[in-house]
């Protein structure tokens, strides 16, 4: 079959992907009539029925299914590549999405690209905040930050961060009515501030080792939260013992409002890794944010 052009395949994946004729018109600027129009002549000359439509949503059927997981890809490979051939200008330029934990974003990310990004008025950062493992392709991400032993054998990984540690800590005043704990067993019988992570809606294992001897241990406590600062913020509060980086509590521990347990239970390990596809074409702007991060 021959086309003057593949706009009713970019219509059909953008409407198939957002689940809305509204809104597929509305981020290619057309009006709903014309996409709507397009699509059915797209299937009249297919012969087949790609969209399933209810007055609530749109979702591909079985046909639909098919062709939006071969021709999307394709769509996208033509897009980066066209965003990689408009960056090539004599100063970086473009957005950069990365997805990141918060503690990477805080204690990696913004450190060393801020500095840099002042002499490159051109270049955006996109930075989402997640804790799951997202996957940096399908959810349109240049890059992703995680822990060196995360990262998949098919990414280029790039380390942008010395080893970390792991710290339990609280304040003296917690630890004045409360006897400090000798062995992460008896963690459980303290008040411990808790993660709720984004995969399950699991809480986090507290994780040691001691000897090359691994212990998980699972704790209760009065806080839930979802993100690393707001437990550091609810144990300088008083509320019981939390398990966060040492370095973002090192402030706390100088200055003795806060106080670390069993250190020796907290080995070193990787630290952050930025990792991205090995087959993605670098733009300046991008090369300019591996060089600024890594060690």
């Amino acid at each position: 079959m021959e086309y003057e052009n593949f706009n009713d395949l970019l219509a059909f994946v953008t409407v198939a992907r957002e689940g809305s004729f509204t809104n597929a018109a509305r981020k290619m600027g057309v009006s709903q009539s014309a996409l709507s129009h397009t699509i059915r002549g797209l299937e009249t000359r297919l012969g087949i029925r790609l969209l399933t439509r209810t007055t609530r949503s749109v979702s591909p059927t079985e046909a639909g299914e098919r062709l939006l997981r071969t021709a999307a890809p394709r769509f996208d490979e033509i897009t980066q590549e066209l965003a990689s051939l408009n960056e090539l200008r004599d100063r970086p330029a473009g957005t950069i999405r990365i997805t990141a934990a918060e503690h990477a974003a805080n204690h990696v990310l913004w450190p060393k690209l801020a500095p840099v990004m002042h002499d490159y008025p051109d270049v955006k950062i996109d930075i989402n905040i997640d804790y799951s493992l997202t996957d940096i392709v399908s959810q349109r991400f240049d890059a992703g930050v995680r822990l060196g032993d995360q990262v998949d054998k098919d990414m280029i990984a790039v380390r942008i961060g010395a080893d970390l540690r792991m710290a339990v800590v609280a304040t003296p005043e917690y630890f004045a009515r409360h006897a400090r704990p000798r062995t992460p067993h008896e963690l459980q019988q303290h008040r411990c501030i808790n993660l709720r992570l984004p995969t399950h809606g699991n809480l986090q294992v507290w994780e040691f080792e001691r000897d090359g001897v691994a212990l998980n241990v699972r704790v209760d406590g009065q806080w839930v939260f979802n993100n690393t600062s707001s437990r550091l913020r609810a144990a300088l509060a008083g509320y019981g013992l939390a398990y966060v980086p040492e370095d973002m509590a090192e402030e706390h521990l100088k200055d003795g409002t806060l106080v670390s347990v069993l250190r020796e239970w907290c080995p070193s390990f990787p630290g952050y890794h930025l990792y991205y596809p090995s087959r993605r074409q670098a733009s300046p702007a991008f090369s300019l944010v591996v060089d600024a991060l890594k060690l």
